[in-house]
């Protein structure tokens, strides 16, 4: 759901050193641009639950905590094109409430701006998951929508 959703409102990427890294409700993605011509077998990836390693030609690119916990035997990493490595982590909670400030403990955060529109992303692919006959991709939101919105499970229809 979250792919088609994505592909109709974009996405909101925090840039890196190396690249980037965005988020929907189960995934997070990195980009990282390497040099062109790079192969697979240049490449040392780790993904662990809760810690991510990578290397290309002996560099250390990317090394640390992720903010939160991954599901590490559904998180997958391709070359494309030989020049960019994507790498997809599932997440563990899949609320709209869990927006990763931050892809490592303490590194690469999104600044205040940039983390309120990916809480806003979020949410809104919350209210399509929730009603899915309706077309979420270009609104806007305001109010309350950090921690994933309002909660409505409790009225009655």
């Amino acid at each position: 759901m979250s792919v088609h959703f994505e592909e109709k409102s974009g996405v909101v990427p925090c840039k890196t050193p190396w690249g980037c890294w965005y988020q929907t409700m189960e995934e997070v993605f990195i980009e990282v641009q390497v040099p062109p011509g790079t192969q697979s077998r240049d490449i040392r990836c780790r993904l662990g639950i809760r810690d991510i390693t990578l290397a290309v030609r002996d560099k250390q690119i990317l090394e640390g905590r992720l903010y939160d916990s991954t599901i590490g035997d559904e998180s997958t990493w391709t070359l494309e094109d030989k020049k960019l490595i994507r790498i997809v982590l599932t997440k563990s909670n899949r609320d709209a409430g869990n927006c990763w400030p931050s892809l490592l403990e303490g590194e690469y955060s999104a600044d205040p701006w940039l983390q309120d529109q990916m809480q806003k992303k979020l949410t809104l692919e919350r209210f399509q998951r929730e009603n899915p006959g309706f077309d979420f991709s270009g609104a806007e939101i305001s109010g309350n929508y950090s921690k994933g919105g309002p909660d409505f499970s409790g009225l009655q229809n």
